[in-house]
């Protein structure tokens, strides 16, 4: 049985169940789900916990299996609680995940929950997580992305009783929080118990309302960036965001060649779908051809119809530019810092990408090939 991180409320008034499998992308969802089932589990009894760590290939199995059948003197009910930081448990782990999905129906002595993270999808179609998946109940935990952090902040702040002001100003900060945080939800989380602390709720139903100033004073930049959240911004044609997660990626480490392959990539692949609806082909098939898929499948059906072939053809050949500049060779015209060619190259993809604006009267934009 499949659960919604938000159902979780509801499903404990109903009672717990033998065996749960929470998976996903955000430690500070996943821990917090767990501590919510513990704690359950501890007022109705289950007393002894014990905690198992997969690590390596050869880990042994034998100790897990045993621990659901055993109980000490002491205790009436126990957690058993398996952690697979990997997600890979392996062959001997697929087989003992199995045998453990279906010994635990109808166990009322023994509340297992596995740990995992995110899982590709050969994990999600092995045999062991469909065991876990149709003997237990299984949680998935998405990211929390940029379009609904603020939304996220607001409740969590609400929650220590406190807000943001109304109207446009309390947009304006929450989009300031969220840009100081995106991509860190668990540094988020303690930026908002740092402010419940500096900013304390007033008595009875009275809310503490933060000011732009004081979240302002008050929040570290503590946000992470991924090339892969990159690639989206780019895609939407987000252009301030773009160039503040460059600066993140530069002051983070992040290898320039890496970052220009992301770039790039994603230039090699609209091009080829461009090149797949010239020959007549649908735009589902295109992207399914070319192995475009989710977020990026959307991007790419709104992008496409507005960039011209010609254009996908000179932003193929600044990207290969900025490959040899990364490379440490020099370009004519480019800048020959490899950061700043890439500040450069995802200007020019953002600029195409970004949503059309409006034609004044009388006017009309001419479709299919590069601004000027």
């Amino acid at each position: 049985m499949q659960l919604s991180p938000n159902q979780l409320q509801q499903h404990l008034q109903r009672g717990l169940k033998p065996l749960y499998t929470l998976h996903g992308d955000e430690p500070l969802l996943v821990q917090e789900f767990a501590d919510a089932l513990r704690g359950a589990a501890r007022e109705q009894g289950y007393t002894e916990r014990t905690v198992h760590t997969v690590a390596g290939a050869h880990f042994d199995w034998s100790e897990v299996l045993a621990s659901g059948g055993s109980l000490s003197l002491f205790a009436d009910k126990q957690i058993i609680e398996i952690r697979i930081p990997s997600g890979k448990p392996g062959k001997d782990g697929s087989v003992a995940l199995q045998q453990i999905a279906e010994r635990s129906q109808g166990d009322d002595s023994t509340l297992t929950l596995v740990l995992l993270p995110r899982l590709d999808s050969m994990a999600a179609k092995g045999a062991w997580f469909s065991a876990l998946e149709s003997f237990g109940t299984t949680v998935k935990f998405d990211p929390i992305d940029r379009r609904t952090l603020p939304a996220w902040i607001a409740q969590r702040l609400q929650q220590q009783g406190q807000r943001v002001a109304d109207g446009e100003e309390g947009q304006r900060t929450l989009q300031f929080f969220a840009d100081r945080v995106e991509g860190n939800l668990l540094a988020a989380h303690q930026e908002i118990q740092k402010l419940g602390l500096l900013y304390p709720p007033g008595t009875g139903d009275a809310s503490a309302v933060l000011s732009f100033d004081q979240v302002e004073n008050a929040v570290l930049n503590v946000a992470r960036y991924d090339v892969f959240k990159l690639s989206e911004a780019v895609l939407g044609g987000q252009a301030l965001r773009v160039q503040r997660m460059l600066d993140g990626l530069q002051s983070e480490g992040e290898s320039e060649v890496l970052v220009h392959w992301a770039l790039a990539e994603d230039i090699r692949s609209m091009k080829r779908v461009k090149g797949a609806l010239s020959a007549g082909r649908p735009m589902p098939m295109a992207l399914r051809e070319n192995r475009v898929w989710g977020v990026k499948e959307k991007l790419f059906e709104r992008v496409l119809p507005q960039i011209g072939e010609t254009t996908l053809a000179n932003l193929l050949h600044a990207a290969h530019k900025v490959d040899g500049i990364v490379k440490g060779l020099k370009q004519p015209d480019w800048p020959a810092d490899g950061w700043q060619a890439l500040h450069r190259l995802a200007g020019m993809v953002c600029r195409e990408c970004a949503a059309p604006m409006a034609p004044s009267r009388g006017s009309r934009r001419p479709t299919g090939d590069a601004r000027p």
